[in-house]
C-alpha cells in the first residue's frame, strides 16, 4: 500500500500523450512519463494503493477466458509503498525480484494489474501500476541501479534456448543467475523475437532491447544469430551438445483467410509488414512494404491490427479500414461481465485515435469479415466484397458470428491479414520429434516434451498470448530445468 487515505485524496493521473496529429510524423514512443514533469506526483500516485487487505493485483487468474491480475505475481502494493516513501532503489530492487524485464512490460503490456485493482473497483479509477513500474525501472537504469552482475560460481551444465522472444530472454536470465551457462540460438538477425519486430517502435523502441540484451551478454548469456535450428543448424548437434534444450519458438503459423484470391498481389501477413517496416527503420533503407498512398484493408480488431494501422497511417496510406468479426462491445461492463474480469469494453486504442485524427472517423468496421477479394488482370488486389455477421449460439452455448445474407464492397490496393497465429511451425515438431496438442502448440507435462531433454514455453506450448504470460512461462520452465538438472532449484514461484 501507499498512504493509507491516499484513494481519497489524490485523483489518478497518467503520462500526457503526445497528440495524434504530431506523433504520426515519426515512429517514436508517444508518452512523456508524470515524472518528467513533476516528480512527487509520480508518488502521489503510488499512495493511491489502498490497504485493500487481499490484493488482486498481483495474482494473475484467468477469469471467462481473460487474464485478471499480474501474471508475475509482482507484489505491486510493497514497491508502491517504497515509491511513495522515496525509496526508488529499493523499490526497484522488489521489483524485480519478481520481474526481471519492467522496462518491456511496463510499455507492452495491457495491465490486467490495473483491472484487478480494488481502488478501481471502489472508486472507478485503478492505481496507475504500469506507469509506476515504468518509473522504477527507467530511473533505475538513469541512476545506475541496474549493471551486470556477473556469475561467479557456475554449475557446469549447458543448456541451450531456442529463441530470443520474452519467454526465451526470462528462461535464459533465470537460468544464467541460478549459474547454469545458457545459449540463446536466435534465427533472426537481431534478438527480442516479436518484441523486436513484431511490435512497432511506438510502443517500445528497439534501444529498450538492446539495453536488458547488453546487460545478458555482460552476465554470461551467449547469443548466436541467424541460426534456425532445425533448418539451418542440426538438431543433432544441440541435443548432443547441451545438457537441456528449451524451445521458446513462439506460435508462428499465421490464421489463413481461406476466401478467393486470398493470395493476390497486395495481401501480406501482418508481423511480415510490420517486421519490414522496424527493419527499414533500423537499417535505414526504404521498406519492402511501403503503404504509401495506398488505400488499406486491415483484417483483425486486435493488438496487431491496431499496430499495422498506426504504421500504414505513418507511412502515409490514404486510406485504412480495419475489420473486426466480433459484435461491436458495450462502453460499459455489462452484468455478466463483472469485476475483477477483464472488462469486454469498446477501447479505442492509439492507432484507431490516429485514424480519427487522420481521416475523421473511426476506422473498424464491427461484425464483419471478408467473402472475397476483388483481382485485375494482374492479379493485384483491387477490393473485398465483405459479409455482415450476426450473433448465434452454437451447439456449446458459445456465441458465434455466421453471414446475415447483407454484403457491401470496399475499394483497397493493399491487405494486411492481423487474423491471429494458429500453433507452432511444422518444422520443429518434425526436427525434434516433438508431439502436438489439439491447437498445433507444443505437447508437454510440466513444461517437458516427449524428449526427456527438451521442454518448451512460451507461445510454442501456450499458443498466442501476451508477453507478461510469456515471461512468467519462461521462469516457470526455468524453475523445472533447473530441478531437472540439480533434484532442487533456488528459483522461486511467489
Amino acid at each position: 500500500m501507499g498512504k493509507l487515505t491516499g484513494f481519497l485524496e489524490y485523483s489518478r493521473k497518467e503520462s500526457v500523450e503526445i497528440s495524434p496529429e504530431e506523433r504520426v510524423n515519426n515512429y517514436n514512443e508517444f508518452h512523456i512519463p508524470l515524472e518528467d514533469i513533476d516528480e512527487e506526483e509520480r508518488q502521489n500516485q503510488a499512495g493511491r494503493c489502498m490497504d485493500c487487505g487481499v490484493p488482486y493485483c498481483n495474482y494473475g487468474m484467468i477469469l471467462n477466458n481473460a487474464t485478471t491480475g499480474c501474471p508475475l505475481n509482482n507484489l505491486i502494493p510493497e514497491w508502491n509503498e517504497l515509491i511513495y516513501t522515496q525509496n526508488m532503489k529499493e523499490a526497484c530492487q522488489r521489483l524485480l525480484v519478481t520481474n526481471r524485464f519492467p522496462e518491456f512490460t511496463s510499455r507492452v503490456c495491457p495491465a490486467p494489474c490495473e483491472v484487478a485493482c480494488i481502488c478501481g473497483y471502489s472508486s472507478g479509477s485503478a492505481v496507475t501500476i504500469r506507469e509506476n513500474e515504468y518509473a522504477l525501472i527507467e530511473n533505475a537504469y538513469k541512476k545506475g541501479y541496474v549493471k551486470p552482475e556477473p556469475i561467479l560460481t557456475r554449475t557446469g551444465k549447458k543448456v541451450a534456448v531456442i529463441g530470443s522472444g520474452p519467454s526465451g530472454l526470462a528462461a535464459a536470465d533465470w537460468l544464467n543467475k541460478r549459474g547454469h551457462s545458457v545459449t540463446i540460438y536466435e534465427k533472426s538477425d537481431r534478438i527480442g523475437g516479436l518484441l523486436m519486430y513484431g511490435i512497432p517502435n511506438m510502443k517500445i523502441e528497439k534501444h529498450i532491447i538492446d539495453r536488458r540484451i547488453n546487460l545478458m551478454k555482460a552476465e554470461g548469456v551467449e547469443f548466436i544469430l541467424n541460426a534456425d535450428v532445425g533448418l539451418t543448424i542440426d538438431v543433432s548437434n544441440i541435443l548432443n551438445n547441451y545438457d537441456r534444450i528449451i524451445l521458446c519458438t513462439g506460435a508462428e503459423n499465421p490464421r489463413r483467410i481461406n476466401v478467393a484470391n486470398n493470395d493476390a498481389h497486395g495481401i501480406y501477413n501482418a508481423i511480415e509488414y510490420l517486421t519490414t517496416v522496424t527493419k527499414s527503420l533500423l537499417e535505414h533503407i526504404p521498406p519492402r512494404i511501403d503503404l504509401m498512398s495506398k488505400k488499406v484493408l486491415i483484417i483483425g480488431g486486435g493488438d496487431t491490427g491496431n499496430d499495422c494501422l498506426a504504421t500504414a497511417i505513418r507511412q502515409g496510406a490514404i486510406s485504412v479500414i480495419q475489420l473486426e468479426m466480433m459484435s461491436k462491445p458495450p462502453i460499459r461492463r455489462l452484468e455478466s461481465n463483472p469485476w475483477p474480469e477483464y472488462p469486454r469494453i469498446l477501447k479505442t486504442d492509439y492507432g484507431q485515435e490516429e485514424a480519427i485524427e487522420e481521416f475523421g472517423d473511426d476506422p473498424r468496421i464491427f461484425s464483419a469479415m471478408v467473402k472475397e477479394f476483388i483481382v485485375n488482370e494482374n492479379y493485384d488486389v483491387i477490393g473485398a466484397i465483405i459479409s455482415n455477421l450476426r450473433e448465434e449460439r452454437g451447439d456449446d452455448g458459445r456465441i458465434i458470428m455466421v453471414p446475415n445474407g447483407e454484403e457491401f464492397l470496399i475499394d483497397t490496393d493493399a491487405v494486411l491479414i492481423a487474423a491471429g497465429f494458429t500453433g507452432t511451425k511444422e518444422y520443429i515438431f518434425e526436427k525434434f520429434g516433438l508431439e502436438a496438442d489439439n491447437r498445433g502448440n507444443i505437447k508437454t507435462e510440466n513444461f517437458r516434451t516427449n524428449h526427456e531433454k527438451i521442454y518448451a514455453a512460451g507461445d510454442a506450448r501456450r499458443g498466442q498470448s501476451l508477453v507478461v504470460w510469456a515471461l512468467r512461462k519462461g521462469k516457470d520452465v526455468a524453475r523445472e530445468v533447473d530441478k531437472s538438472l540439480m533434484g532442487y532449484s533456488f528459483i522461486k514461484l511467489i
